[in-house]
Parts: C-alpha cells; sequence; structure tokens
C-alpha cells in the first residue's frame, strides 16, 4: 500500500509539474547552422545543410522554463499544427521537421494555440539581433565561447551577461540562449540554463 501511494504521489507531481501554460519564463534557442551541419546534420543528409540555403542563427526553439527545470510534451487541448503551418517556420528554423517537434515537445507546454505559439516564437526570433561579424567568417576560426557571449551583449544592449548562455557541442559553438519573460523582455537565466561553455578554443564554422 505504502509503495502505492509513493507512485501515486511522484505521478501526481510530475503531472502538477508538465501543466501547459503554467512555467516561469522561455528560453530562445539559437543554433548556429553551420555547425550543426558539420557534426551532425551533414551526415543526417538534413535539407537545412543544403548549399541553396545561407543559414546563420536559426531558431531551435522557444522553450517554456522553471527557474528550476523545464516541462515537456504536457498535454494540451490544441490541435497540432498543419503541415502548411511547420512549413511556414522552415525559413528560421532550417526544416518543417524541427518547427513539428519544438511544438510536440515545447510548443505544447505554452498554454497557446499552435498558430500562436508559432506567431511568438517568429516575434521572438526576431527581437534578438544576432550578431553579423560571424557571416563574414571566410573559415572556420577556433574562439573562446565567451567571444560569441559578448558579441550578443553588444548587439542587444539591452541584454545583461546572465540572460545570455553559450553551449558548445563536439568541441564547436553550438547555441546562444537568450532568457525572454513571457511577453519576450531580457530576463535572468534559472540555475538549469545560465552555465555557459567554458571552451577557449570552440569551432566555429563559416556558412558556405
Amino acid at each position: 500500500m505504502r509503495v502505492v501511494l509513493i507512485w501515486v504521489v511522484m505521478a501526481g507531481a510530475a503531472w502538477a509539474q508538465d501543466r501547459s501554460g503554467a512555467f516561469d519564463y522561455y528560453v530562445l534557442s539559437l543554433s548556429w547552422s553551420p555547425n550543426w551541419c558539420a557534426y551532425e546534420g551533414d551526415a543526417r543528409g538534413s535539407d537545412q545543410c543544403d548549399a541553396r540555403h545561407d543559414h546563420g542563427w536559426i531558431m531551435h526553439g522557444l522553450w517554456p522554463q522553471y527557474h528550476r527545470g523545464w516541462p515537456e510534451y504536457c498535454n494540451t487541448a490544441e490541435r497540432p499544427p498543419s503541415r502548411a503551418m511547420t512549413r511556414d517556420m522552415a525559413d528560421i528554423m532550417g526544416t518543417s521537421g524541427l518547427a513539428w517537434h519544438q511544438w510536440k515537445k515545447h510548443g505544447v507546454c505554452s498554454g497557446l494555440s499552435a498558430p500562436a505559439y508559432y506567431a511568438l516564437s517568429r516575434r521572438a526570433y526576431e527581437s534578438v539581433v544576432r550578431p553579423p561579424v560571424f557571416r563574414k567568417l571566410d573559415k572556420t576560426v577556433k574562439l573562446p565561447a565567451s567571444v560569441v557571449e559578448e558579441a550578443f551583449l553588444q548587439a542587444n544592449p539591452g541584454f545583461e551577461k546572465d540572460g545570455v548562455t553559450i553551449t558548445c557541442r563536439d568541441g564547436h559553438i553550438q547555441e546562444a540562449r537568450i532568457c525572454l519573460s513571457r511577453d519576450l523582455h531580457p530576463v535572468p537565466c534559472g540555475q538549469d540554463v545560465v552555465r555557459d561553455c567554458t571552451a577557449r578554443d570552440a569551432l566555429f564554422t563559416p556558412i558556405r
């Protein structure tokens, strides 16, 4: 009986934690597309990496976040997005498949409909100035992750250092993660997000 009671309490806590619309702030995750293509996308044959594109910083996602932890795969009564909706997000997300995945995992926790979530995601993406200096690279360079963070802070004077995080993966700069309020104003990141990559020689691949 005690085991059953513990299971019920734990299941109830998990249900409460992942309730759609219950979160503290958003994380806007921007991925440097050439780096993702170099360590993963090319091997997948992703359309995002096709030479006809010139993707730089694309939107990985807009993620509802708690001050500690995050909700995902929440129950929602909202209808899933249509193929046209996900296709229309490919210009800033690289592929319609990523747009669908982000709705399925994160958008359902926003408390918004699919059209409203995608519209907010686009507003968030367009609200951030992506530093133009990285589009001017003509060869792969090694640099400290802190240089990328500083470039975002200089390009966005309203941002604070504790509201921007740079991540690395497989020796490459991976993402810039920017913490925003529900109405898309800069806010400090929580403990799960604020930790920066400390690499001093991370690779940064140019746009092809």
